[in-house]
């Protein structure tokens, strides 16, 4: 049975094989560690064996807690549900130890979804891998085992689908895994940086989430998945542009509200870049693509403001920088409370001295706004940067600049590339190529 299964679950280095003896009888074990309560296990199954008190044998054949299993094609599905097999003899038998951990598990707190499953990640590798087994039970789900930091010596776990994974990406982050050399990683973001390497992108090109179905969907689509000990977070890749801008509530929705959702979310990532700098050009180069009485209204709010409009939008913009900061810095229970009192008394104080027009209010507000909608994190803060240049563009060269500067900006995204895969893909995932990538593995 044990050699069966080894060939059965190649690289899988979470499932544990055990040959025992005593004075009377032989037997084997095998079970997946994360998925099943080891403690049980001792208890009901080797310490009864070792001390042989009573026959084991006897044990086997009159408690039902232990089923006979005469069909070996069901081996896998046992085993992917917690139970522990035993041969004894030519007798194959299977017990139930799976651990249920719905209770121990935290729920989400950075990417939270109304009605998909609300169990995080936890900083036990066992744990979480319980997690993504349990709602990926395939046997061809492999686990890769790592240790990387001279000092801290972290537990890393790559998980993957050997039939839809990528050989060539995989080759990529085993090597890349293999010959990092730091002295401590304690956090996902570090790794994310190790294999990134010196290449300082503008964009993140892996996906750092906490939700088990967004790993687990990942999976089915041959990306990779990292683990590791101490992080509730983990490391997906490749990953696509489309990826960041996937919420976890897209899953669940209508097809035409998730569909709206996400032309939603692009729709604000353009404003969010631009529409400051479109303010700069349109103010101070182009009134004229306004019409007269909106010309004339943002010329009399902007009557009162002594200085040119970018120094205008770097105030405004300042101030919102610091109050995003400072709602992520301070406690969560007052965070928002004290983040949006502030801005609404800073806000108007500004206008009502003169130093900010009422428009160029509604500008930042609207920036702000469109930037939190943007799902994850990681590129929020990037979208957060992209504004910048294109505001110093704006400065000397217009809507002319801001044209060009966005014909940077995606010429840039459209030749980078994550761990070999093309980045910029807005309107789907990457999909396996089932046959061909199968083929390759089995080779």
């Amino acid at each position: 049975m044990i050699e069966r299964l080894r060939l059965l679950f190649a690289e899988a280095v979470d499932l544990k094989l055990a040959s025992l003896q005593n004075s009377g009888m032989s037997l084997e074990i095998a079970y997946i560690a994360p998925l099943c309560d080891e403690k049980k296990i001792n208890d009901f199954i080797i310490v009864p064996f070792t001390r042989n008190e009573y026959p084991f044998k006897q044990q086997l054949d009159t408690n039902p807690e232990y089923r006979s299993v005469e069909d070996a094609a069901k081996w896998q599905e046992l085993l992917l549900r917690g139970s522990v097999l035993l041969q004894a003899g030519s007798h194959v038998y299977s017990f139930d130890a799976s651990r249920i951990i719905s209770n121990e598990a935290s729920p989400t707190q950075v990417e939270s979804a109304i009605q998909g499953p609300q169990l995080a990640l936890s900083e036990d590798l066992k744990n979480s891998l319980n997690l993504i087994r349990s709602m990926y039970p395939s046997p061809d789900l492999s686990v890769g085992e790592h240790t990387i930091g001279s000092i801290s010596k972290t537990p890393i776990m790559a998980v993957f689908d050997q039939r839809r994974v990528d050989p060539t990406v995989l080759d990529n982050v085993r090597s890349k895994l293999t010959t990092i050399d730091v002295e401590m990683v304690h956090a996902v973001g570090e790794l994310e940086k190790l294999l990134v390497g010196k290449r300082k992108h503008l964009f993140p090109t892996s996906l750092i989430t906490e939700r088990p179905d967004r790993i687990t969907k990942a999976i089915s689509q041959g990306k990779i998945v990292v683990l590791l000990k101490g992080s509730m977070f983990a490391l997906i890749l490749p990953a696509t542009f489309f990826d960041f801008m996937h919420a976890a509530e897209d899953n669940y929705e209508a097809y035409w509200m998730t569909r709206f959702l996400i032309f939603l979310r692009y729709a604000s990532i353009v404003l969010t870049i631009t529409l400051p700098a479109l303010y700069i050009s349109v103010v101070s180069y182009n009134p004229e693509l306004f019409r007269v009485q909106l010309a004339f209204s943002i010329a009399g709010s902007r009557s009162a403001v002594p200085y040119p409009s970018f120094i205008e939008v770097f105030i405004m913009l300042f101030m919102i920088e610091m109050l995003v900061e400072a709602s992520i810095r301070l406690p969560r229970y007052i965070g928002s409370t004290a983040t949006t009192v502030g801005g609404l008394i800073l806000g108007q104080a500004a206008q009502q001295a003169g130093l900010v027009s009422s428009i160029m209010i509604i500008v930042t507000s609207v920036v702000a706004i469109s930037n939190f909608v943007i799902p994850v994190n990681s590129l929020s803060f990037a979208v957060r940067f992209l504004k910048y240049p294109l505001i110093a563009i704006s400065i000397f060269f217009g809507v002319a600049g801001v044209a060009v500067g966005l014909f940077v900006y995606i010429t840039y995204l459209c030749n980078l590339r994550s761990f070999g895969k093309p980045y910029f893909r807005v309107f789907g995932r990457l999909r396996p190529m089932e046959g061909d990538i199968g083929q390759v593995n089995q080779k």
